[in-house]
C-alpha cells in the first residue's frame, strides 16, 4: 500500500491565501486605527495651548464626552497629558510636554 498524499503548499501561497481570506478585516482594522489616531491628535492639538475639560473638548470637536474622556484617559495613563487644574467639578487636561515648559 502506498502512504497518501500530502498536499504541500509553498510558505508565499499560504500568506497571499491568508491574506485574501483576511483582507476585510485587516482594512478594518486599519480603518479603525486612522480614527483613533485623528482622535488623538484633535484633542492633543486642542489642548496644546490652554488647559479644557473633557465636556470643552467634546464640545470643540464634536464627539461624546464619554468618547473623549476614554481617549483622554488614555493619553493621560501614557503620560501624554496631564491634569492641570480643576475648573468646577472637572478637572483640566494639557499636554504633558507643554505643561513642563
Amino acid at each position: 500500500m502506498s502512504e497518501p498524499q500530502i498536499e504541500t503548499i509553498s510558505r508565499g501561497d499560504m500568506l497571499k491565501k491568508l491574506r485574501a481570506e483576511h483582507a476585510a478585516s485587516v482594512e478594518r482594522t486599519q480603518i479603525l486605527f486612522r480614527e483613533q489616531r485623528a482622535m488623538q491628535q484633535s484633542i492633543c492639538q486642542l489642548i496644546r495651548e490652554t488647559p479644557k475639560t473633557v465636556p470643552e473638548i467634546a464640545n470643540a470637536i464634536g464627539k461624546p464626552s464619554q468618547e473623549v474622556l476614554w481617549f483622554v484617559a488614555a493619553l493621560k495613563k501614557y503620560g501624554i497629558v496631564i491634569e492641570a487644574g480643576m475648573c468646577g467639578d472637572y478637572p483640566l487636561y494639557q499636554r504633558a510636554k507643554e505643561a513642563q515648559a
